[in-house]
């Protein structure tokens, strides 16, 4: 299998979007040579992107075509090329609440449709990753590897045919938030739930769970767990943002929390994001932060100056450059931590299965 030193056979296309090296906003303090420091980096290690809403955004204003730079969305293969993307885990919540769980499945079921509907689209730049070897293959064929997921935890209610039947259509990824076996405790069920999440090599993600179930979550599983889309509380209370208490459990778990690039949850400017990736890099170690945008929207989100779409990568790394961060520790952050993570979800099923033959 491929590991962190495998060469990528493409690097990051010229620049395009608000959010490109080349806009007004560029930080006057980076230093000399910190961009280009940052795009040689991105060519080797490109960012693996915990989060992106665009398959909500495309299933209720299908006419986007992503092909070509967008200017209704702030996600398109340009802008992801030229901010470096190697690899995006593809959201497959929606920002409503379903009344029934049935709703929650077929809402599900469609979001996986247009999902694989984007894949088969594009095939030149987009392909579907089912694991670690799919990430640096894609990576290696200069294509952006696609893992689906998550789809909520509430889809499942006393059974898991609908989570092996997710993961037979392609998801790696289950976020428990919401889901009554995770809400306030792991249920006898959500122990089942966890375990199987482990035989299959889903990662469970676990972005919006409150505090104590989130490290309840961490302790049970023997797979890395992730949080594809939040920051730091230490910097901003906000309730979706990370505590120091789940970093440290992270951190003990070998799991991931990847940072968010919405203003709600680290502030209005680069300097601020980068700030909150500092703060997760502190508490839980520089093997267990990530980076996960959260684009994907039509335009009007807001965004941090500087970080308004996948193509302004390069500078967030320019700027954790300039505060001296190793190059070893950015290719964690941007490439390393997420296959990683993969590839121990893979370990931890090959165990699990081992252990019931």
């Amino acid at each position: 299998m491929a590991d962190l030193q495998d060469e990528p056979q493409t690097s990051p296309a010229t620049p395009v979007g608000p959010g490109s090296l080349g806009a007004e906003d560029t930080p006057a303090a980076l230093l000399p040579g910190a961009l280009d420091r940052a795009a040689a980096l991105l060519s080797v290690h490109p960012v693996a992107d915990g989060c992106n809403t665009l398959v909500w955004t495309l299933r209720q204003s299908p006419y986007h075509d992503i092909d070509t730079p967008d200017s209704g969305v702030d996600t398109d293969i340009p802008r992801l090329r030229a901010g470096g993307v190697g690899a995006q885990f593809w959201s497959l919540l929606t920002p409503r609440e379903a009344a029934a769980p049935d709703q929650v499945v077929s809402d599900t079921l469609e979001q996986i449709d247009v999902a694989l509907a984007l894949m088969r689209r594009y095939p030149d730049s987009l392909c579907l990753a089912l694991n670690a070897d799919d990430l640096a293959d894609a990576r290696n064929r200069g294509r952006i590897a696609s893992f689906l997921g998550p789809v909520p935890g509430r889809t499942l209610t006393d059974s898991l045919g609908a989570l092996r039947a997710f993961h037979a259509l392609g998801v790696r990824i289950l976020a428990p938030a919401g889901a009554a076996w995770a809400m306030e405790g792991l249920t006898a069920f959500g122990h089942e739930v966890v375990r199987e999440t482990n035989r299959l090599a889903m990662l469970l993600d676990l972005t919006g769970c409150p505090p104590a179930a989130a490290c309840q979550l961490a302790a049970a599983s023997k797979a890395p767990v992730i949080i594809s889309h939040t920051a730091a509380a230490a910097l901003n209370p906000h309730p979706d943002n990370v505590t120091d208490e789940v970093l440290l459990a992270l951190g003990a778990a070998d799991g991931l929390a990847m940072v968010s690039f919405d203003t709600a949850l680290t502030g209005d400017s680069l300097h601020a994001v980068a700030d909150h990736v500092d703060h997760v890099r502190a508490v839980a170690g520089p093997h267990c932060v990530g980076l996960g945008a959260g684009f994907g929207a039509e335009l009007g989100t807001p965004r941090p100056a500087g970080l308004t779409d996948p193509s302004g990568y390069p500078r967030l790394i320019a700027e954790l450059l300039d505060r001296g961060w190793p190059e070893a520790d950015l290719a964690l952050l941007t490439w390393g931590n997420a296959q990683r993570g993969v590839r121990d979800a893979e370990f931890t099923a090959r165990a699990a299965q081992h252990r019931r033959t």
